[in-house]
């Protein structure tokens, strides 16, 4: 399912995680329309590819989607998951799956490049995923998981009412910057060293004159 019409006036899965991370981020990606490559986002992506290029799987009793096209209206965002599990379930909860018989509980779970972080901003994309899930097959996804490349190793995530409010309350907010099209100024912090848009953000205030000055030249 792809969006369209109003529809496409929806925010990204990606686009809520940049929210999370940084207002100033989302802003420069989603309202400036800048973009720059660093190392880490360079191992993202080849983590990413390498996930969605894969093929339906089916593992015993366990169903494995690729690359799975989801839409939240409720939250206004949309986007791909990279992998939803399918685990049986031998009650009436879940939901049914085209040419598998019984009920399927889903379990999405979002591939990220090195490791745990103590801030919500990679689960609440993965919450958001789940919340459309919930919305597109009709059944609660209490769980889901990420998966980080550095310790390979995954990491359950319990999908609270709690991050599930934080997920909403951002999806708000991210929505309300991009409609009145504000960049906020810079919050200088340790996560700036691993932002790829450093130099065009210039949180610090000599970067910030030196971009200035080049601007104006």
């Amino acid at each position: 399912m792809s969006p369209s019409g109003r529809d496409a006036d929806f925010l990204s899965l990606s686009a809520l995680q940049h929210f999370a991370y940084c207002p100033r981020q989302f802003a420069l990606i989603h309202i400036e329309q800048q973009w720059a490559e660093n190392r880490f986002t360079a191992e993202g992506q080849v983590l990413h590819e390498r996930v969605n290029d894969g093929e339906p799987e089916h593992r015993g009793d366990l169903h494995i989607a690729r690359s799975l096209r989801l839409i939240c209206h409720s939250l206004q965002v949309t986007g791909v998951a990279d992998v939803v599990e399918f685990h049986p379930v031998d009650d009436d909860t879940g939901c049914q799956l085209p040419g598998r018989p019984g009920n399927w509980q889903p379990y999405p779970v979002e591939y990220k490049r090195g490791r745990s972080k103590a801030d919500d901003w990679d689960r609440i994309q993965l919450c958001a995923q789940a919340m459309a899930l919930e919305e597109m097959l009709n059944t609660a996804v209490p769980e889901g998981a990420l998966f980080y490349g550095k310790p390979r190793r995954r990491e359950r995530v319990a999908l609270d009412a709690g991050l599930r409010d934080k997920t909403r309350d951002l999806a708000r907010a991210a929505r309300m910057m991009l409609e009145h099209g504000q960049t906020p100024a810079p919050e200088p912090g340790p996560k700036c060293d691993h932002c790829s848009l450093r130099e065009i953000c210039v949180p610090d205030s000599t970067s910030a004159s030196a971009y200035l000055h080049r601007m104006l030249d």
